[in-house]
């Protein structure tokens, strides 16, 4: 039975023993010669010397040494063959054009005996006879392993996804940087055997040097870094710093992949903050339009596009017929034309009524207190839901027409129309009055729905040189979000006329002051007087501009049933305002011209006064 010279292995036969040869130590019998290398192709340990060892690979001894450890079947790779197994046997598979120019070649024979003779560095006779007899077919065999070679040498140059580390001393490029550092360090411990060679040299008249050494002006060797080029004394003192090299470029590796991570993070970031602010440049845009349509600022249209869409909606519905809708679009425009309230909304006369129903209905009450006479005005098909703040105005402003000495001037100002009132506005604005209020609103109030409030009132008053005063009781002052404080002002108020004689007042008291204008978030109303119980509450009487004309005209009727429905209604105790905050405008005479440019530079600062 044959036995492997090189491993020991018993082999079953001679087919066998090539087959082994073959494929146990003939594709991994190549390394280097000058050093270490081996595991790798032909083409790599040809690129390794060639590049690595050329200065050593001149002399003819040496290239002789480099063909002994390559087979010889590697130096011929021109016509590709594949080797296949047949029976136990290789047999080869040869292109079509050069079966036919070769001879038949026994296959078992000719496919392994030059390989097992390059390997074990024995004629191949001594293990065949049919190699003896088939010996001038040398190169023929050699030929019959190029398939199998090239199939390797495909793999093993087929495109890698890996990163690879290039040799810094020499061409070679690796898939690891450990591998690297290991191929480099053989490049140092060469340079270090090439210095004591050279030393011994030196030492025996040679004036040979190293090819990695330089020699400085003192006569020191010193090695340079192939990376940077800085000088060394030593070999071990590079191999120190090339290491170092590969370490930074490794961390610098490791470095940039964390730089993109946190570059990501932060791109990420940055988009998810624009996505944040662009939902929320939305959502306040869409809150926006919602309180510009609450404050009837979205451009719907004012006082006389209400009205008109709501009598087309009347005759649509059989409510109104076309002769009728043409009529009083007609007055319409005559009460438009003329800027005077048409009177339709307005209820004179109800002050004297609650006068006479508090002095015949006592009951519980210690003292009552009136305002002076004051007509009220209810909203219109034209301004209903955002009209409040302009009616309370007309009723503010009927009662100034029936006192001294506001008569006197306002006698040529007759209860203006909404629209009117909103051009009175504007003027007062123009006039410099309340510049942050003007801004609020665009410079602009006609032709919209826009709600006003007390602040508006003040500068409508300011602009007519009517002292007003503001109020603002901006938070409560008593247990479950009430506001007594503003039930003592208001008490306070009305009591100051009738306790200035110093005599005890009557029980009711209809004053000459004009009513208070009463405003909180989304409405206002009028207090037109107080009521104060034996148990010492106050009660206020209100003037709202939600209750229709019908409802407030029963206070005249005289059935005590329907004038005490109608003052319950009026009624608001502590308990009935609770929100958060309340402000009240109060007329306290007339303004000089004088008085007035000082009050209208005051109000670019406007501030209420505050209670507490």
């Amino acid at each position: 039975m044959p036995i492997c010279e090189i491993c020991s292995e018993d082999i079953a036969s001679e087919a066998d023993m090539k087959t082994h040869l073959l494929l146990s130590h003939l594709e991994n019998e190549m390394h280097c010669p000058f050093c270490s290398l081996s595991g790798v192709s032909y083409d790599e340990l040809s690129f390794h010397i060639n590049t690595a060892h050329v200065e050593t690979t001149n002399t003819p001894s040496v290239k002789a040494r480099v063909a002994h450890c390559v087979p010889a079947w590697t130096e011929d790779r021109e016509k590709p063959r594949t080797v296949t197994r047949k029976e136990g046997r290789w047999a080869e598979s040869l292109p079509p054009e050069t079966l036919s120019s070769q001879t038949p070649v026994p296959v078992a024979e000719s496919s392994t005996d030059a390989a097992v003779g390059s390997v074990c560095g024995t004629n191949s006779a001594t293990h065949s006879p049919e190699g003896r007899t088939h010996s001038k077919n040398t190169k023929d065999r050699q030929e019959s392993l190029e398939a199998h070679v090239a199939i390797k040498q495909k793999r093993l140059s087929s495109p890698r996804k890996e990163k690879l580390f290039p040799c810094p001393m020499c061409s070679l490029v690796c898939q690891d940087c450990f591998i690297l550092q290991e191929h480099v360090e053989l490049h140092l411990q060469e340079s270090a055997m090439n210095e004591g060679a050279t030393t011994d040299r030196e030492a025996s008249g040679s004036s040979t040097t190293p090819t990695t050494c330089n020699t400085n002006t003192s006569g020191v060797k010193q090695y340079e870094c192939p990376l940077c080029s800085l000088p060394f004394p030593d070999a071990f003192s590079l191999q120190e710093h090339v290491e170092l090299h590969l370490d930074n470029d490794t961390d610098a590796a490791r470095g940039a992949e964390s730089s993109s991570d946190l570059t990501l993070a932060r791109q990420l970031q940055k988009e998810e903050e624009e996505q944040r602010k662009r939902q929320e440049a939305k959502r306040e845009a869409e809150e926006f339009k919602k309180l510009q349509k609450q404050f009837g600022m979205d451009g719907s249209g004012g006082y006389r596009k209400q009205i008109e869409r709501n009598m087309e909606r009347a005759v649509s519905r059989g409510n109104m017929v076309p002769a009728e809708f043409h009529i009083k679009r007609a007055e319409l425009m005559e009460s438009l034309a003329t800027g005077v309230d048409d009177g339709k909304t307005r209820t004179p006369g109800l002050m004297r009524a609650l006068y006479d129903y508090f002095r015949r209905e006592p009951r519980d009450m210690v003292h009552v207190w009136l305002c002076g006479e004051t007509d009220h005005y209810s909203s219109s098909e034209g301004d209903k839901g955002w009209g409040c703040g302009y009616r309370n105005f007309q009723m503010l402003l009927s009662s100034l027409h029936k006192q001294e000495p506001y008569n006197n001037i306002l006698s040529d100002v007759p209860i203006p129309n909404i629209p009117r009132v909103q051009a009175l506005i504007e003027e007062a604005w123009k006039q410099g009055v309340d510049p942050a209020g003007a801004a609020h609103f665009n410079h602009r109030l006609q032709g919209t729905r826009a709600w006003v409030g007390s602040t508006e009132i003040y500068s409508l008053f300011t602009s007519l040189s009517v002292n007003a005063r503001v109020v603002d009781f901006h938070k409560p002052t008593g247990q479950g979000g009430t506001h007594p404080r503003l039930f003592d002002w208001v008490k306070q108020y009305f009591s100051q006329s009738s306790t200035q004689n110093g005599r005890l007042p009557p029980r009711v008291v209809q004053t000459s002051l004009p009513p208070i204008y009463l405003q909180h978030q989304g409405h206002s109303r009028s207090v037109v007087g107080l009521e104060q119980k034996r148990n010492g509450s106050l009660c206020l009487l209100l003037f709202d501009p939600g209750c229709p004309p019908s409802e407030m005209a029963r206070l005249l009727e005289r059935d005590p049933a329907a004038v005490a429905a109608v003052v319950r209604r009026m009624r608001k105790f502590p308990s009935h305002l609770k929100h958060q905050q309340y402000q009240v405008l109060v007329v306290e005479g007339l303004l000089t011209p004088e008085q007035k440019q000082r009050q209208i530079v005051n109000s670019r600062t406007f501030r209420a006064d505050r209670i507490p």
